[in-house]
Order: C-alpha cells, then sequence, then structure tokens
C-alpha cells in the first residue's frame, strides 16, 4: 500500500483501488454484527414502531437498555470499560445496520454518539470509571446539550451560563438548551456552558436528577414522532468542579470534534435507512399490478429503482472508504505514541472534510430514495399504513441534524482551504498549474480501454475542475470569499460529487481486479450512470461559479477549460439503469 492519504488530499492525488476498503472486504466477525444488529431491529424495533412513533411510558428506554445487554451500545467503548472496542469503521457498520430503526436509530445515536463520545474521549480516568460503564450497559442513557434559541450553527454563542461558588467546590448553572434528543430520559449531561465572560464554552457532566433542572413537554414533530426532544431547563443547577469536562474553555473544540463523529455516523444511519427503503420499493413494485402486469416491468419505475440504487451504491463506497482512512490515521498516531482516545479524535479530525461531504451526500441520497419510495407506492405511500410514509418523514430532519447542510457545504471549503493555508495540503501549486494549463493548446490523447478507463480519466477533469474554481475564486475573491456563499455551496458540491465519483470507481476497480469484468457487470453500470450525470452537474455548478466572479476573457477561457474538463463518451443511461433495475427486480431486494 502507498503512502497513507491526508484529508482532503483526494482532490490532488490518484488514489488506486488498492489503497481503499470497500464493503465487499467485511470479515465473517463484522458481518455477524452486522446480523446482531438486522435481528434486534427485526425483533424488537420494527413490530413496536406505532407504539414507539405514540411514546409509550418508557418504552425507548427499555429498548435501548435491550440494545444494551447485546453490547451495541458499547461498540465503540473500550472492553476494560465496558464495551466491545471495535475499530471505527465496524462502529459504523452497526450503526448502518441500525440506521433503519426510525426513531430508535435516533436515539441510539444520540445515545451512543454525542452523548457517550465527548465523555470517553475527554474525561479523566475518574469521570470515565464513573460513568462510561452504565451508558455502554443501557442502564444510564446519554444526552447532548448544545443547542440554545439563540444559538444554532453559531454554538459558541450559547448563553448558558457557568460560576464558580465562593468555596471553589461547584459551579452553578443557569440557562436554557433546545432540541436535546433524549432528553425526556437521559441520566447523564454533557452541557456546555461559559464561565463568566470567557469567550469558548466549557463543558460539563451533568446529573439529570440534579436539583434545579426542568424540561418542558416533549416536542411536536413531522418525523422521528418517537424521539424524545425537549427543552431543558438549568436554574441553579450545581455541578461539582470535579465534573468540568477536559478544561475551562475546551468545550467549543469537544463540540466540534464530537459533531465531526456525528456527520459521519449519520452518514452510515441514513445509509440503513436508504436501503431498507429501496427494499420496500423493489417488493411493492413487483407486487402492485396495474394494466395486467406488475409496475416493476414499466420503464418510468425502473428508472426510479435504479437511480435509488445508484445513489446507495455511491455513498456506501464513499463511507467506508472514509471509515477505513479514519481508521489508518488512527493507527499511525497509537504507533507514533499517541493514547487511543486522543488518536481517536486526531484520526477523524484529519479526516473532518469527508465526515461533512458523507452527511450531505448521504441525508440527501435518504430524502431521494424516500420521496421516490413514496411515488413508486402511489396513493398507498401516502397512507400511514404504508411503511415508506414514515421513512419519508423522518428522513428530512437528517438534513439538519449534525449541522444543516448548507452549514456543512461551507464548513468543507473553509476547512480545506485552513488546511491549504497552514501548509497541510498543497492545493494552490496544483490550482496554479491547471491556470496555466487553460493557457497552452491541449495535447491530443487517444481515448482509454477497458472498462472503466474512460471514467478514470473523467475524474482526473473532475479534479481540475475543482482546481481551477476554487483557486481562481481564492485569488478573485481574497477575503471575501467566506460571504460569497453561493460560490461556496457550489465548490462544495464539485468536491462532494468528485469523492463519491472517485469512490465508486475506486470500489468497482476493485470488484473488477479480484472478480472481472463479468461478475461486477452491474456495478460497472452503476459507476458509468453515476460519472454520466456528475459530469453534467460538475459543469453547471463550476459555470455558475465561474460567472460569479469572472467575466470577459478571463471567464472565457476558464469555461472554456470546464468544457475540456467535464467531457463525457457517449453511454446509454436507459439501458444501463434497465440493467440495473432488471437485477434488483429479479432478486427482489437490494442485492449489490
Amino acid at each position: 500500500m502507498s503512502t497513507p492519504i491526508k484529508g482532503g488530499e483526494f482532490i490532488i492525488r490518484d488514489v488506486q483501488h488498492q489503497d481503499i476498503f470497500t464493503p465487499e472486504e467485511w470479515s465473517e466477525e463484522q458481518q455477524m454484527i452486522a446480523q446482531m444488529c438486522d435481528d434486534f431491529i427485526t425483533q424488537e424495533i420494527t413490530p413496536n414502531l406505532e407504539r414507539i412513533d405514540k411514546m409509550e411510558e418508557g418504552l425507548m428506554p427499555a429498548l435501548l437498555e435491550k440494545a444494551g445487554e447485546l453490547g451495541v451500545l458499547g461498540m465503540s467503548v473500550p472492553v476494560e470499560l465496558g464495551g466491545m472496542g471495535v475499530d471505527f469503521k465496524t462502529s459504523l457498520l452497526a450503526t448502518e445496520h441500525l440506521g433503519k430503526g426510525h426513531s430508535f436509530s435516533v436515539a441510539y445515536g444520540a445515545h451512543t454518539g454525542i452523548g457517550t463520545l465527548p465523555l470517553l474521549y475527554y474525561g479523566n480516568a475518574a469521570q470515565k470509571e464513573k460513568y462510561v460503564a452504565k451508558l455502554a450497559s443501557g442502564e444510564w442513557k446519554a444526552a447532548y446539550c448544545l443547542t440554545e434559541p439563540s444559538s444554532g450553527s453559531d454554538a459558541n454563542s450559547g448563553k448558558t451560563k457557568a460560576t464558580l461558588s465562593a468555596d471553589g467546590t461547584y459551579y452553578t448553572l443557569e440557562g436554557q438548551k433546545m432540541w436535546i434528543t433524549n432528553g425526556g430520559f437521559a441520566d447523564l449531561l454533557t452541557v456546555f456552558a461559559k464561565i463568566d465572560d470567557d469567550k469558548n464554552l466549557t463543558a460539563f457532566l451533568v446529573e439529570a436528577k440534579s436539583e434545579g433542572i426542568s424540561l418542558n413537554p416533549e416536542e411536536k414533530k413531522m418525523g422521528i414522532k418517537g424521539s424524545s426532544t425537549r427543552q431543558i431547563f438549568f436554574n441553579g443547577v450545581k455541578v461539582p468542579v470535579e465534573n468540568m469536562l477536559s478544561e475551562r474553555e475546551n468545550g467549543f473544540k469537544i463540540a466540534l470534534n464530537i459533531l465531526n463523529i456525528g456527520r459521519i455516523k449519520l452518514g452510515a444511519g441514513v445509509l440503513g435507512g436508504s436501503k431498507q427503503t429501496i427494499i420496500d420499493s423493489i417488493n411493492y413494485a413487483n407486487e402492485r399490478e396495474q394494466f395486467g402486469r406488475s409496475i416493476s416491468k414499466y420503464g418510468a419505475i425502473r428508472y426510479k429503482l435504479a437511480e435509488q440504487a445508484i445513489r446507495i451504491y455511491v455513498i456506501e463506497s464513499a463511507l467506508y472508504r472514509a471509515g477505513q482512512n479514519i481508521d489508518d490515521a488512527i493507527a499511525a498516531l497509537i504507533v507514533g505514541g499517541m493514547e487511543k482516545g486522543a488518536a481517536t479524535l486526531k484520526g477523524i479530525e484529519e479526516f473532518a472534510a469527508e465526515c461533512a461531504i458523507i452527511k450531505v451526500a448521504g441525508s440527501e441520497c435518504l430524502d431521494y430514495v424516500s420521496d421516490e419510495a413514496v411515488q413508486i407506492y402511489g396513493g398507498m405511500g401516502y397512507s400511514a399504513e404504508s411503511p415508506v410514509e414514515r421513512s419519508y418523514r423522518d428522513s428530512r430532519i437528517n438534513r439538519i441534524f449534525e449541522g444543516t447542510n448548507e452549514i456543512n457545504r461551507m464548513l468543507i471549503v473553509d476547512m480545506l482551504l485552513r488546511r491549504a493555508m497552514k501548509g497541510e495540503l498543497d492545493l494552490m501549486g496544483p490550482a496554479m498549474k491547471i491556470a496555466g494549463e487553460l493557457m497552452s493548446i491541449p495535447e491530443m490523447t487517444e481515448l482509454p480501454e477497458g472498462a472503466l478507463a474512460q471514467e478514470r480519466q473523467a475524474l482526473t477533469g473532475f479534479k481540475k475542475t475543482i482546481l481551477m474554481v476554487a483557486g481562481s475564486a481564492v485569488q478573485k475573491l481574497m477575503q471575501t470569499l467566506s460571504k460569497e456563499q453561493e460560490v461556496l455551496m457550489n465548490v462544495a458540491d464539485l468536491i462532494c460529487w468528485t469523492y463519491q465519483a472517485e469512490s465508486v470507481l475506486l470500489r468497482v476497480e476493485k470488484l473488477i481486479a479480484e472478480k472481472g469484468e463479468a461478475t461486477a457487470s452491474i456495478q460497472i453500470a452503476i459507476a458509468q450512470t453515476y460519472f454520466y450525470d456528475t459530469a453534467d452537474r460538475i459543469a453547471k455548478a463550476a459555470k455558475d461559479a465561474i460567472l460569479s466572479f469572472a467575466e470577459g476573457d478571463e471567464a472565457r477561457m476558464m469555461l472554456t477549460g470546464l468544457k475540456r474538463f467535464t467531457k463525457t463518451n457517449p453511454i446509454n443511461p436507459k439501458n444501463l439503469r434497465q440493467e440495473i433495475a432488471q437485477q434488483l427486480i429479479t432478486a427482489n431486494t437490494y442485492s449489490l
């Protein structure tokens, strides 16, 4: 294997399929974990979805306790603290397979992710010993209290205050938190507040039974109705000084790092939801008859099934590629002498941009899959008796959770540019090279041969497009770039689509290398169709960005380069989608 890739480096590096992990490589033990999670959903969650949505008293906590008995609440918790201690990508796999659990998957994700991980990665030995085993077993449930009425995306502007007592033994919390998942039954709260006039937040571990804590009634929501979501008020709540998490004013950093984990974990969860929803779509399309035959025989329906599958396969490819990159980074840091918890945070932080990419792409994949599932079901899809009605409602929150997709798009560009300015990622050198290439006469090249050779050539053009547009935007807009949100969103889309395109290309190239083209024919069709569509999307987003800051000869030169970089060879998208859909219809399930 070549030198491990750095976060964001995919834009300027030629990655080979030998360097990535694919879902075809899961070990027997990992597959057993996935099956255990599937069985739990089938036995404990699916039969009780109505009861969960009605928020039957005590039901969700009891389900979390059952999950704890199986060990799935402690996937990321070290064995010595009562957990399973699996690697990062295996924790993503468990999250995926629990992701079809609707409101339960939200409670699970909040408890095991933002609820448990701040303590696990930033807590001292005494704090971990006191609380972690209880969280891993499900005896205690956790919640994360960051958002306030006046602070959403701008988390560090929170107004909750912490004041040290005269004798220095405790802090008094005053303030209000909202949209707190698991708020109605959590035993341990990670609360973010500012001490005195501090600039940055500090984190505290607060036991929910503490005097002075009160809750508003459960929020009535569009979807995830079975997820407990409450406002929590802190009125003179005394928190022992030993319950400060990490150091004073380190709370904002904790929040950012935990959100990085939350973003990629959300991507795993929505992948699981997407897979279940496409299975529902396929089953119904095969069962439902109109004009004397099943609707799965009609081209309009087959298009929908194929496109659902393409988007699911692509996001799955990107998710586990990033998961392995994070595992590799963590392992390298541990070898270098770093403690595992610190190495885990640093490894995930290294790939923070990829985490945001997967959050955006995954949530938008599930929204598409759920929307088309309702359309495939027709009138039945709008009925609460169908499984896809719940999927449709529950899906919508994911584009808001863990930072809205708009915020995440802007973060992707911001994080990569910051890394470039620190010298951690050489973006400007390659960008200048592309600028020079625009001034030269393009060389004539022979058409590449091989199943996906043209897609690999197209990928090079996609990366050149990112460098051309982003490099020119930085030079042209300089200090005002951060205010040009439309341009940032365009650039972010270029990056998101290119990362996904490369991920699916590498996965299918690896499959071809190991099993041959004939075995991988449907996966080849998926990659070809995705590249065909992505080239046009990239061309449009890049054109919009260029015309936002360039004009005259400069704009014409860049648009000419753009045509060259996004040129694709013709395929027959209808036939390829027909092949993909036929595989699904014949198997009567998602079989990729």
